[in-house]
């Protein structure tokens, strides 16, 4: 038993890069403007965490599974954000234009 219990162990390593990856992707997230009130940034704070604590102990299958729901969590948090941006800019855009179209109404 206690054999499998290493073989286990020694089949997944610890998962170092994808741990690198979802700290790059909360970043990524954070540096265009993502805060806590995306929930999707919350999340992937916390499974990166959890992924932190699994990695302290060893569990490194648990760990590379949270590291990697915690870079799609923040990868979507940062889609949302710029997403969100981009219909701010948009809506911008049709404004003037709609003035645009206004002012040249009333010049013919």
């Amino acid at each position: 038993m206690a054999l499998l219990a290493l073989a286990g162990c020694a089949a997944d390593p610890a998962p170092h890069e994808q741990m690198r990856l979802s700290e790059q992707a909360l970043e990524q997230a954070k540096a265009v403007g993502a805060t806590d009130e995306v929930a999707e940034l919350k999340l992937a704070e916390d499974k990166l965490a959890r992924a932190r604590s699994n990695m302290a102990s060893e569990s490194y299958r648990d760990a590379r599974l949270r590291a990697e729901q915690a870079e799609l969590d923040a990868r979507l948090a940062e889609a949302r954000v710029l997403t969100l941006k981009s219909q701010e800019q948009l809506s911008l855009l049709q404004s003037r234009v709609n003035r645009l179209r206004k002012q040249l109404g009333e010049q013919q």
